[in-house]
């Protein structure tokens, strides 16, 4: 009783769409105010996540680190005061994907921590 071996790459199961797909991500943020590292910092853990997904970053305005979702704004730095977790900014992405309705994330850490 031998087996062939089967296919090396895992398909997704019927009904089930590729992580991320469906998910337009835009990250505005302030290069002036040193921001970009943060971004970068974003985009690196969100790739991680969900490798197929694209995000667009654009320079914004003193101060800003706005993220849309497929449009929606999801976080603003300008109204928050700080930055968004990974995590919910993870999940956000998680529930565009799935159709899901979008909430504003409210959590942010803050922007720098004095010692």
């Amino acid at each position: 009783m031998s087996r062939e071996p089967g296919p090396t790459s895992e398909a997704l199961p019927p009904g089930e769409i590729e992580p991320g797909s469906g998910a337009h991500i835009v990250v505005e943020y302030c290069e002036p105010c040193g921001f970009e590292a943060t971004y970068l910092e974003l985009a690196s853990a969100v790739k991680e996540q969900y490798p197929g997904i694209e995000i667009e970053s654009r320079l914004g305005g003193t101060g800003a680190f706005e993220i849309e979702i497929n449009g929606q704004l999801v976080f603003s730095k300008l109204e928050n005061g700080g930055f968004p977790y990974e995590k919910d900014l993870i999940e956000a992405i998680r529930r565009a994907s799935n159709g899901e309705p979008l909430e504003k994330i409210t959590n942010s850490r803050p922007p720098c921590v004095i010692l």
